[in-house]
């Protein structure tokens, strides 16, 4: 097996911190805590973030750099359901590839927040909320709930279907992809 990259051995500890600060906030995440989920010691750890401050914005800047890249690959497309379906499509993809990325991401949803986090991670919602053509100031009430159930239910499912232990095992064989991009269309009240 070939040795992991310091990139790679970065992302690898930046996800770990990401699932954490989703499950439990900043202020209740320590350091020994993700340095325990990434496998490393914390003087290992701190070696390559030098605090928790420093995971906190490697986390939440590149959730923010992934939204922003789903909402500029949206805006090329007009809005409607094939729109939803190509941003809903993406954030699977990241959900299933990186959930704790996708849990900090899509943790807007669903947490309470201390005033800082809330600061950043708004930073990170809007460009979701953008995604699927929902602007700030928007009258349609309807459509705004519709999107925030869509993102906690994809929250919800990328937590449940990231644990090692699975209650329901077959999930973890075949692909869930394409079931879980349809039970989330279907929440933004598209027909199919």
């Amino acid at each position: 097996m070939p040795r992991q990259t310091k990139e790679e051995i970065d992302e690898e500890i930046v996800e770990h911190a990401a699932a954490l600060f989703a499950q439990h906030g900043f202020k209740d995440t320590s350091v020994q805590r993700i340095a325990d989920a990434a496998g490393y010691s914390k003087t290992g750890l701190l070696h390559r973030f030098p605090n928790k401050e420093a995971l906190w914005g490697a986390a939440t800047g590149t959730c923010a750099a992934a939204m922003r890249e789903v909402a500029e690959t949206a805006a090329a497309l007009p809005d409607g359901p094939a729109r939803d379906r190509a941003v809903i499509e993406q954030l699977v993809d990241l959900a299933l590839s990186s959930p704790g990325l996708a849990s900090l991401a899509l943790s807007f949803v669903g947490r309470a927040t201390e005033p800082g986090e809330q600061d950043q991670l708004e930073g990170i919602a809007r460009p979701v909320m953008t995604a699927f053509g929902v602007q700030p100031g928007t009258t349609d009430v309807g459509r705004v709930v519709r999107v925030i159930a869509a993102a906690g239910a994809l929250a919800v499912a990328t937590v449940a279907l990231s644990r090692d232990q699975h209650p329901f095992d077959q999930l973890r064989s075949g692909s869930i992809r394409d079931h879980l991009i349809d039970a989330i269309y279907d929440a933004l009240g598209h027909p199919r």
